[in-house]
């Protein structure tokens, strides 16, 4: 069992950043993906960003693509999505995810909510105009 929780989020202004944080309990962090998915009011949750285990490897959707980054400290079991040139679309709850890293075998799984065994509460990320 994995217990996630994000933190981080807030009310910003259009072109501020921010930097979300999930912590991760349990001893084998570093052998899941973990993800971030956003839902805006009215909206399906999206798909923001993904990391494997080793941190190597990382996708994002091409909203995200240039002003966010994913990374990870499995030190910290932490994984953070620095969110840079904030836009007022970006506005939504932010979840964490985490799922067993076989389960990815090909990389458009990352954008798969079911391949995600555990999620956190979410965050509120705000962007003013």
């Amino acid at each position: 069992q994995v217990q996630l929780v994000e933190s981080g989020g807030g009310l910003v202004q259009a072109g501020d950043s921010l930097r979300l944080s999930c912590a991760a309990s349990g001893r084998t962090f570093s052998s899941y993906v973990m993800g971030w998915f956003r839902q805006a009011p009215g909206k399906e949750r999206e798909f923001v960003a993904a990391i494997r285990g080793s941190g190597g490897s990382t996708y994002y959707a091409d909203s995200a693509k240039g002003r966010f980054t994913i990374s990870r400290d499995n030190a910290k079991n932490t994984v953070y999505l620095q969110m840079n040139s904030l836009k007022p679309e970006d506005t939504a709850v932010y979840y964490c995810a985490a799922g067993d890293g076989s389960r990815f075998y090909l990389y458009t799984l990352y954008t798969v909510r079911s391949r995600y065994d555990y999620w956190g509460q979410g965050t509120q990320v705000t962007v003013s105009s």
